[in-house]
Parts: structure tokens; sequence; C-alpha cells
């Protein structure tokens, strides 16, 4: 058979950026674990413009490698590890030791009964308690926005059915926040969900994340893909807040300053009728994209 059509049952995505000293070693462990797992496998390294060995190194080690001309980012590399994928479930782990591959077999494990499993690290995985800390605020406001337990929101480690992760390929961004669109994306259109524990390791190398920058990107994505799929979890809040605030200011000019109710109060008030309307129409609008997307698949 011809290689570019053959067929895996498991493809394994690894995205690399100046990863050289331990990529080679990750993809000979993730091969070891899926050798003993017994079923059939791919692992494909995207080296997402490395100044150094990293895609020599995955290639003698065994993976597939398909190298950026450049950096475009940790998303576009998973992205094009998507579109690359022949197996029918995909693995996607980090090319910096954070993740162990003798966790992949419990992830596949359990998504034989969910559409997307991720490994949600416990507190003895290895992080800077300023991490940790935000991590737990995305997972609140995350919850909150799905409607639904998020536990590890921007944890990149993850199995899921490859159709599935092939129809938000475009909704991805071309950084790090992926992980973050894929699982609001994943549970807002109604797929299943589940978490495993795993404790992650110390990473190898020096971090790509810039807290400042790529922490207000997390939150402009969970905003984002809410407004995408489920646009009053937004619009009705705010709705709320200006109605509540026009009203309260115009009783306390009333009660308390002896005045008229006054066009700040009545402004606040047409905005927020505005607003709710404005997310009324934004939720019918994602109800028939949803619509006209499921009837592709």
């Amino acid at each position: 058979m011809n290689d570019a059509l053959k067929t895996f049952q498991i493809s394994v995505v690894i995205p690399a950026l100046n990863e050289g000293e331990i990529i080679a070693s990750i993809v000979r462990q993730v091969r070891e674990v899926l050798d003993a797992h017994g079923q059939s496998y791919e692992v494909i390294v995207i080296d997402d413009g490395s100044s150094d060995e990293t895609a020599a190194q995955a290639r003698s080690a065994g993976a597939d490698v398909y190298s950026h001309p450049y950096n475009i980012g940790n998303g576009a590399a998973v992205k094009s590890g998507i579109r690359l994928a022949r197996g029918k479930y995909l693995v996607l782990m980090d090319g910096d030791g954070q993740h162990n591959p003798v966790d992949i077999p419990r992830l596949l494990e359990k998504l034989e009964s969910f559409d997307m499993v991720v490994g949600a690290r416990t507190p003895n995985s290895v992080a800077t308690p300023q991490r940790k800390w935000v991590n737990r605020i995305y997972n609140r406001f995350a919850t909150y926005m799905c409607k639904h337990r998020i536990e590890d929101l921007t944890s990149g480690f993850r199995a899921i059915s490859t159709n599935i992760a092939s129809q938000f390929v475009s909704l991805l961004p071309n950084e790090f926040s992926y992980p973050t669109t894929i699982t609001m994306a994943v549970v807002r259109s109604g797929y299943s969900l589940a978490y495993i524990p795993i404790t992650t390791n110390s990473r190898i190398g020096r971090s790509k994340i810039k807290p400042l920058r790529d922490g207000s990107r997390f939150f402009m994505i969970i905003i984002k893909i809410a407004t995408l799929f489920s646009p009053m979890r937004v619009f009705l809040p705010v709705s709320a807040f200006m109605f509540l605030a026009g009203l309260g200011y115009g009783l306390f000019r009333i009660l308390f300053m002896g005045g008229r109710y006054g066009p700040t109060s009545a402004m606040l008030i047409t905005m927020s009728v505005v607003v709710f309307m404005v997310g009324l129409v934004s939720e019918q609008v994602a109800q028939q994209r949803f619509d006209r997307s499921e009837g592709r698949h």
C-alpha cells in the first residue's frame, strides 16, 4: 500500500520548537508505549521553524517530521498535525518533556466512552504557584461559559477523535491558546469531555509562553469561543449589569439627590436593552451556523 494512503488507529501529534535536546527521547518513549499497546500508530512531529536539530533528532527516533519554513506558532503546528494525521484517533502532547507518554493508554482507554479526553494536571505537577492560581481562574471562568465543569482548560495533553478535531481546525488560533479553544468548542458543540489526572514534569529548555501576553489572550479566546457557541453567556450578564446600574443610579438621584431620573440612567437602561437584543440575534446566528456545520458531517 502507498504510504500516503495508509491509515492508522492512532496518530500522535507533537508540536516542537527548538526541542532538539529532548525530542528524540520523547519520540522513542511514545513508540515504546504504543508498541506495547498493540494498535497501529504514527508519530508526527511538527517542527515549527526550529533553529536547532529538532527535525533531524525527531526523524532519527522514527517520527514523521513536517517542518514549517519559519515559526508560525504552537497552535499552527497543532493544526498542521491534525491535517496530516491519518489515524482514527489523535493524541496531542507537548514536545518539551512535560507530558509522560506512559499516560497515553489511559487517555485512549477513556476515549472509548468519550469524544475527547484531557490530562488534568494534579497539584503534584511541576508549576509555579502563580501559574496554578491563574489556571484555577481560567478553569472557573470557562466552567461558567461552558456550563460544564472544566478541570484543566490549558492542558496540551489530550486525545480526541480525528473527525471531531478536524471540525474545529479553522477555529484554532496559531499561538498557545489552542487547548482553550478546542476544549470550549467541543463542550459547546455537545460533544462529551472527560478528564484523567496526570502529573507533569519540569519542561526541558526555556518556556515559550509569555505570561502577560498569553494570559490576556487566553481570556479573549474564552470570550470569543463563548460568543461563537453561546453568545447569551456573554451578552446577558453585560445587559443585566447595565440595566441594574442605570436603574440604581436613577433611583439614587431621585431618593437621595432630589433630582430627576437623568439622561445617564436612561442611556444605560436603553443600552442594556440593545445589548440584550444583540445577544438574542447572535444566539440565533450561532445556532444556524451550528446547524449548517452539523449538516456537513
